[in-house]
């Protein structure tokens, strides 16, 4: 697999990590737990797609 293959994968998990996280906040009784877990899982899946972005420039130039 590519970087820019694995960049969109990720991508699309981030996304649905975020649809995920904005269904659960609008739920009366959120688990504040749960929403903690998808906060940090989106957070280390936004920081993988930076650290790939930043390997794939430096391999480029």
């Amino acid at each position: 697999m590519t970087i820019e293959a694995r960049i969109r994968e990720l991508g699309a998990k981030h996304s649905r990590l975020s649809a995920e996280i904005e269904a659960v906040t609008r739920h009366p009784s959120a688990d504040s737990l749960e929403l903690s877990q998808l906060k940090k899982e989106k957070l280390h899946i936004k920081q993988e797609m930076e650290n790939l972005r930043r390997r794939n420039i430096m391999t480029v130039n």
